[in-house]
């Protein structure tokens, strides 16, 4: 069913800015569509969803992630480690051991971990592509995405060669031939790139680094391929001070100003953290449109620092949110998100820094804005229904003056009553349709002691 009508509504949030981003009455879904908003009336025979006690706010939309991540949280080995050799330790050390029934676990551990905090449209980074699998990683992204409900778009990472390392345990990282490499990403698009603004399905073209995994000559090719078939460009950027260093001792210059270069900026184009991107590099990032995907959690987790989305949003320049990979955050959730990104720029801005309403914006306009998925992102008239009601009944939200803004402010995991994607339910009373959250522990116990012991049985030959 997907039209109904939400009724009682005291604590709605738009997604918006400024005038209207607040609403309050009832808000009318016809056909998977908002068809009205505010002093609303039923209909005859109109289903009533009443949502009092609960804010109503437009579904999150999660930029960066990696799925396959799902299954290696806390290594104890890398747990205090920086991100590189994190990545050693965790990715690139744990990737040959992600058999196709492990990957498919944890890709439905990473996407129910997300619907159950009112996220209705993923972006998933996914970097390896190995001929040692026997399954299809994009098959199993799409089909899992497909059972949840939820709006999915594959950036397609990986490249032409690997990061080195000097660490003898960390196995090869997968690569591909430039053709192949663009190849598989055009196959995978022919199949699956949607490029309705309310898509379900999208495909992205996301090497992994444009520094450390393809050739720089390749950039322009790749980014051309790209825009001759509509597909957005992503990429890590600047996510710790070494891969500035790196940049600037490579190449004489700073990432922002040298992937300009290569036409690797504008409004298609969003960079996961740019941690280190310095004042002129915020500039050129509004300037140009290109956007951010803001991790704040992760990048905090593995003390990378705090990345200058607060300065970007006040130039103009187009912020999102993000969880990334849950190996370096635990918690990878968007209502933690959210509580992380108001938070950290507080701490290091002021108390005014940036306003609640401003962090949710992020998490959903900004989030749609940067996927290019016009139809979806706020809660207006003729947009997709993608629509997150929160329970405000737990201790932490009693009290409140401002009920509206607990799901920001408040911290800790959000409590869904329901979740819609389309006006289609995805999520009831906190559990998405038809998942056995008994028999995903199991599922997932087992298949982490079989990677650890694996792992160190590898380890030990």
């Amino acid at each position: 069913m997907t039209s109904f009508l939400l009724t009682d509504i005291a604590h709605g949030l738009t997604g918006r800015l400024g005038e209207g981003e607040r609403f309050e009455g009832a808000l009318r879904v016809r056909d998977g569509r908002i068809a009205a908003m505010g002093a609303l009336s039923p209909e005859p025979g109109e289903r009533v969803m009443d949502a009092r006690g609960a804010v109503v706010m437009p579904g999150l939309v999660n930029t960066h992630h990696h799925l396959f991540q799902s299954v290696m949280k806390a290594v104890p080995a890398a747990l205090d480690l920086p991100l590189d050799p994190w990545l050693m330790a965790v990715p690139y050390g744990l990737w040959p051991f992600l058999d196709e029934e492990t990957f498919r676990i944890s890709v439905t551990i990473g996407m129910a971990e997300l619907a159950m905090s009112g996220c209705t449209t993923i972006c998933d980074h996914h970097y390896i592509w190995s001929d040692r699998f026997d399954y299809d990683p994009a098959e199993i992204l799409f089909e899992t995405a497909a059972r949840f409900g939820i709006r999915f778009v594959l950036a397609h990472g990986g490249g032409t060669k690997g990061r080195a390392t000097s660490d003898p345990s960390v196995p090869p990282i997968p690569c591909d031939p430039l053709d192949g490499w663009l190849s598989r990403v055009q196959r995978i698009a022919d199949r699956w790139h949607d490029p309705a603004p309310d898509a379900m399905t999208r495909v992205a073209v996301a090497p992994t680094t444009p520094t450390f995994n393809v050739d720089p000559g390749a950039l322009g090719e790749i980014a051309a391929t790209a825009r001759g078939r509509g597909l957005r460009l992503h990429t890590h950027l600047s996510e710790n001070r070494a891969y500035v260093d790196f940049t600037e001792s490579r190449f004489g210059m700073r990432p922002v100003p040298w992937l300009a270069q290569h036409d690797w900026l504008g409004p298609d184009v969003w960079f996961a953290h740019l941690v280190e991107a310095d004042a002129d590099e915020v500039a050129i990032l509004a300037e140009s449109g290109s956007a951010m995907a803001h991790c704040p959690q992760a990048n905090a987790r593995l003390g990378s620092g705090i990345a200058p989305a607060a300065a970007l949003h006040a130039a103009g320049g187009t912020v999102s949110l993000a969880v990334d990979g849950a190996g370096a955050n635990e918690a990878a959730d968007m209502g933690s998100a959210l509580y992380a990104a108001f938070c950290l720029h507080r701490a290091t801005g002021g108390a005014g820094a940036v306003r609640a309403e401003t962090i949710l914006h992020w998490a959903s306009a900004g989030g749609a804005r940067v996927l290019g998925l016009d139809a979806v992102g706020t809660l207006e008239i003729g947009k997709a229904a993608d629509i997150a009601i929160v329970d405000l009944s737990h201790p932490r939200y009693l009290g409140q003056h401002d009920a509206a803004v607990g799901p920001v402010v408040s911290g800790g995991g959000l409590t869904l009553r329901h979740a819609f994607v389309a006006g289609r339910e995805i999520v009831t009373d906190g559990v998405p349709a038809g998942l056995d959250l008994g028999a995903l522990g199991d599922d997932a116990r087992r298949v982490t002691e079989r990677m650890i012991r694996r792992h160190r049985h590898a380890a030990a030959a």
